[in-house]
């Protein structure tokens, strides 16, 4: 049942005798006032425990209340209620007796009025006590107003401290599953406070360095005197270029507390304050050693099966030239007085050979140990003079055509390398092809290209300026499981004796040598697309023929007693050498060794030029005797011959043309000629 503004302001009259109770009702009717007449006591006191605004009794009909229901009444009031009485008294003559006195006492807010009343003064108490009364109400309206506030403040302080004790115990699972997930991976987390150089960590972090119970203290300082000192500029180098690029990431050697020595790779990221201060680096600290040995262990597996490969692609190769060599030399040694069968059969020996040496050009080409001469120059022209014989090697059902940018940037290559290897793209996509039912189509073009540090991520050479040359075809496409293996030497797709499997190695390692990459791009039924790229070169290009010579030179004797130093370790080379340069009629000095020869040029007897092979036992090689054998005679003539070049640095330095070179196998009249253009220095 709701209450009404009319019940809590309504008045309640217990007057039971006379008309008292009838007059009252009406006077306060006149104003307006609400008003319930109570037959007896206990009406009274059950009116007092509902809504109502005052109460207006008589001091005789008060003294028939039962004092403890009137006190149980009273001491149940509400905080805010302090309920209102009008109290008619009977005049009497003297005091009150107690047990009266202590009833009036007993209902504290109380207005006593004695009889007999005039109306003015009985309405004027009513509307104070029920003033009273409303106030009464504003301050439990007040009062509810903040219990209810209070009580939603209490019921968002227990969501919310539910919600954070929900939250505390999904970080702490969260912080409990991140440790367990460390420390199953062997990772230890850490903490860097950068401004005061102290670090929070993980047990894992501490126990990588050897650390059975936590370090009480720990920062860069304890960190560095763990690395071992060779690596330590390599890390101090690292965090401060994480300072500035937010990310770590760094691998080293550090010495345990019990003095082994293990890999550890650190990783992590810098937080900075509002004003670009970094105030912070945290990540993750794992050791990595049995990760490096399993990797070095699998490398080294990789390496024994590459050269498992190489060697019986070599012994193949090899095998079947030296079955035509050594057949042709054993029945020319059997009947040598037949000449027309000898000339044949040695023929077929030189034609094997050459194609041994070809083999093993191809070798070298891809382990980059190949005799360069690079050359500042402009590919556009070696491409434009190679074209016939590209036009020749695509063969007359493919259409070959040049894209090429007329102002492309020049590069420093070896021109006999880099038309070999635009050859062996060449052929490759003509094989692709063969058999298709589309059009054929090898497209050939040159452009200039600048690499951002995205573009050179995996390949090993800096970002900036580079030209590429592109060889595209329309052909099958090499499929994904192949296109890892493309540049493995040996490894071919084509059926038996139509490849060596080496094309494409000699292509790799000619590009790798001039400091450039390969690119592939390859979709199965569509084509594929080789792109060569090389660094830009600062350098003007150069007028310089590629492979082509103006025909061959007349075969050269020696004139006037020329000498010749010969520096040869091999004795059966050293044998042939000396054969040949005597054939010349060239005197010949004979040196086995950097040693022996220093001695003969120590001396006083005549030495015009000095041949000598690249790789030598001894501590000194061919282009170190070079420069000695210059500083003891200024203006010797030199020419190196090598077929191999141990230090890749130091044929680099061979191929600048310093140093002519004259590549193992020659023939006489090779050496012939590279003797002439050195003695007379370079002309007829």
């Amino acid at each position: 049942m709701s209450v009404t503004t009319e019940d809590e302001n309504r008045v309640l009259i217990l007057a039971p005798r006379g008309r008292d109770a009838i007059v009252i009702e009406q006077l306060l009717a006149k104003s307006g006032t609400a008003v319930t007449r109570c037959a007896d006591g206990r009406a009274w006191v059950d009116g007092l425990r509902g809504p109502a605004g005052a109460s207006i009794v008589t001091e005789e009909a008060l003294a028939d209340i039962d004092p403890a229901d009137l006190d149980d009444l009273l001491a149940g009031q509400p905080p805010w209620s302090d309920f209102p009485f009008v109290l008619l008294a009977t005049r009497q003559a003297g005091p009150r007796t107690p047990r009266a006195a202590a009833t009036i006492e007993r209902l504290g807010n109380v207005v006593l009025l004695e009889r007999p009343i005039n109306a003015e003064t009985l309405t004027s108490a009513v509307a104070s006590a029920l003033r009273v009364r409303r106030r009464q109400y504003q301050a439990r309206g007040h009062i509810v107003e903040r219990e209810q506030a209070q009580e939603r403040l209490r019921v968002v302080n227990e969501t919310l401290e539910r919600r954070v004790e929900e939250r505390t115990r999904e970080v702490e699972a969260a912080r409990e599953t991140l440790a367990f997930a460390l420390d199953s991976a062997g990772m230890g987390s850490w903490d860097l406070d950068l401004v005061h150089d102290t670090v929070r960590r993980s047990g894992q972090h501490d126990a990588i360095f050897g650390y059975d119970e936590p370090v009480a203290v720990w920062g860069m300082s304890l960190f560095l005197s763990h690395v071992i000192p060779e690596d330590r500029p390599q890390v101090e180098e690292a965090f401060a270029a994480a300072v500035g690029t937010g990310v770590l990431d760094v691998e080293c050697r550090i010495r345990r507390r019990d003095g082994a020595i293990r890999w550890v790779a650190a990783k992590g990221r810098a937080e900075y304050c509002g004003d670009g201060r970094p105030v912070r680096m945290a990540g993750v600290l794992l050791d990595r050693t049995d990760q490096r040995i399993t990797e070095d262990a699998l490398r080294q597996a990789q390496k024994m099966e590459a050269i498992g490969q190489l060697t019986g692609g070599v012994a193949h190769d090899f095998n079947n030239l030296l079955t035509v060599i050594v057949g042709g030399l054993d029945m020319m040694i059997r009947k040598p007085d037949n000449v027309d069968r000898v000339k044949r059969l040695a023929e077929a020996a030189m034609n094997a050979a050459r194609r041994g040496e070809q083999l093993t050009q191809q070798l070298l080409a891809f382990s980059r140990r190949q005799m360069l001469r690079p050359q500042t120059l402009n590919p556009n022209r070696l491409l434009l003079d190679f074209k016939p014989l590209g036009e020749r090697a695509a063969g007359g059902a493919i259409d070959l055509a040049f894209d090429l940018d007329p102002a492309l940037d020049p590069i420093r290559i070896d021109p006999a390398q880099f038309e070999a290897a635009v050859l062996n793209l060449i052929v490759n996509a003509r094989d692709a092809m063969e058999g298709g039912d589309r059009e054929e189509r090898i497209s050939v073009r040159s452009r200039n290209v600048r690499l951002d540090t995205a573009a050179v991520a995996d390949k090993g050479v800096p970002p900036g300026d580079y030209v590429v040359i592109s060889v595209a075809d329309t052909g099958s496409g090499i499929a994904p499981e192949v296109l890892a293996r493309v540049f493995e030497p040996f490894f071919t797709t084509k059926e038996v004796g139509k490849g060596t499997g080496l094309g494409l190695s000699q292509v790799y390692g000619f590009t790798r040598s001039a400091k450039g990459f390969v690119g592939i791009e390859s979709d199965v039924g569509t084509g594929t697309a080789f792109r060569l790229y090389f660094p830009r070169s600062s350098d003007p290009a150069g007028q310089e023929s590629g492979t082509g010579t103006g025909g061959p030179l007349p075969l050269r004797r020696a004139v006037d007693g020329d000498t010749v130093l010969l520096v040869e370790d091999d004795e059966q080379v050293l044998a042939m050498a000396v054969e040949s340069l005597e054939e010349l009629r060239y005197k010949v000095v004979v040196a086995r060794n950097a040693s022996d020869a220093l001695e003969h040029l120590r001396g006083v007897e005549r030495i015009d030029i000095l041949f000598s092979d690249v790789v030598m036992p001894g501590g000194m090689n061919g282009s170190q005797l070079a420069t000695e054998a210059q500083r003891l005679r200024p203006g010797l003539k030199v020419l190196l011959t090598s077929g191999y070049v141990a230090n890749l640095d130091e044929g680099q330095v061979i191929g600048r043309g310093e140093l002519p070179v004259l590549n193992k196998p020659y023939r006489r009249d090779e050496l012939a000629r590279s003797l002439r253009l050195v003695l007379t220095g370079g002309g007829d």
